[in-house]
């Protein structure tokens, strides 16, 4: 859990809409406010707060021990922490809470349950002496980041291990699957920062919702989010009406960073990160532009040829690998392909071999146990995602409920 969640932050308009109100501090997952004096460092603070007493439920307090600050930014500050009364450790990402407005993250947070989403325990709000109101999440901590095991292979001068890669985005474009079809949330900054990974088990999670959102067709969204490696064209020409296939690019160019152990389109500034998408994709065309943001007209770009994708690559690359990445990182948004059908691409096959197993011979994780994202896949695809080894494990009436 490193380096969490750096994006940018900023209310979107429908924000304002909402009456000045305080937070709600009845719901399931919230918990009664404990007041921590003081805004100085947190290390070593003792944070007790209550949880139940509500239709008859006893009450009990829990109390965090703050061990060490493990990201920080805009948005206020992530510590790792232990529970006093169960010695599990966890992590509290504690933010400043404008009283006038409920907090979209922890809404968010609670309407999702994935194995490949962090998960929320629960929340409580705390003040300080200045009569600030902070509002901490209590999530599983993690204690990995896929830009940390980046870091360490581009440090030794390797490559990922190829089966790391393949699980790692696998896992990635589970979670995107689940977040886009269930919540119907749109993560708005997936980057290796905000992957975390399990060194024992490797399972990943997607973490920071802090930028996530709720698309809806037709509202406007703001364009200036995602951070810069990992932004779509699409919020680069300023589109305000994208759809989840934002968080596919981002996944794309995390799965090339993957396979060419550096970010392959490092750009310094929005424009220079557009030039170096063209020097890849080529200059796109008049209907690209269009399908990107149809508002925009101003199109002077030199017309540059698209650089084959076998020749971004390294000559040992798997087809497999290079045929997913093309399959993402198509300039018109509608072209990309949605998350479960990234999950079925052929790249992941050696994943749902029964055999397969982890490099220190540890099986691999749970990579098929899926949810409510399923419910909209055809029978070929869900044949696809589910292999036959496992089917044989599970009950056929996932599949032939009764009365269908």
């Amino acid at each position: 859990m490193a380096s969490l969640p750096l994006g940018p932050h900023q209310p979107d308009n429908e924000e304002l809409k909402i009456a000045p109100r305080r937070p709600e501090m009845g719901d399931d997952k919230e918990i009664s406010a404990a007041v921590v004096e003081g805004n100085d460092p947190v290390t070593g603070h003792i944070i007790s707060t209550t949880i139940g007493g509500k239709n008859g439920e006893s009450k009990q307090t829990i109390s965090y021990m703050a061990e060490r600050v493990v990201g920080t930014g805009s948005f206020g500050i992530v510590f790792q922490a232990k529970c006093l009364e169960t010695g599990e450790t966890v992590a509290i990402k504690k933010v400043l809470q404008d009283r006038r407005y409920k907090n979209r993250e922890l809404q968010l947070m609670r309407s999702m349950d994935h194995p490949n989403v962090i998960s929320l325990k629960h929340c409580f709000f705390s003040t300080t002496s200045k009569n600030e109101l902070f509002l901490n999440l209590v999530m599983e901590y993690v204690p990995e980041t896929v830009y940390r095991v980046l870091k360490h292979y581009s440090n030794v001068k390797q490559r990922m291990p190829l089966i790391y890669v393949k699980l790692y985005t696998y896992q990635i474009f589970r979670g995107l699957a689940y977040i886009h079809t269930v919540p119907g949330v749109c993560h708005r900054d997936v980057k290796p920062q905000n992957l975390l990974v399990d060194p024992l088990t490797h399972q990943v999670k997607l973490c920071d919702f802090g930028s996530a959102k709720v698309l809806v067709k037709g509202e406007a969204n703001i364009s200036y989010i995602c951070s810069r490696y990992y932004r779509a064209p699409e919020l680069i020409f300023g589109a305000t009406e994208y759809t989840t296939s934002i968080d596919i690019w981002s996944a794309g160019c995390v799965l090339a960073e993957l396979l060419l152990g550096q970010p392959l389109f490092p750009g310094e500034s929005a424009v220079d990160q557009l030039v170096e998408i063209i020097k890849v994709l080529g200059t796109p065309t008049r209907e690209e532009i269009r399908c990107m943001n149809p508002n925009y007209t101003d199109f002077r770009f030199p017309q540059i040829k698209a650089h084959p994708w076998h020749k971004v690559f390294h000559k040992r690359m798997p087809p497999e690998a290079i045929d997913l990445a093309s399959r993402l990182l198509q300039y018109s948004p509608s072209l990309r392909c949605n998350a479960l059908e990234a999950c079925a691409h052929p790249f992941f096959d050696e994943l749902r071999e029964p055999n397969t197993r982890l490099p220190n011979g540890r099986p691999l994780p749970p990579l098929f146990n899926f949810k409510q994202e399923l419910s909209g896949a055809s029978p070929e695809l869900i044949n696809k995602l589910i292999p036959e080894h496992v089917r044989r494990l599970i009950s056929l009436s996932f599949f032939h409920p009764a009365g269908t």
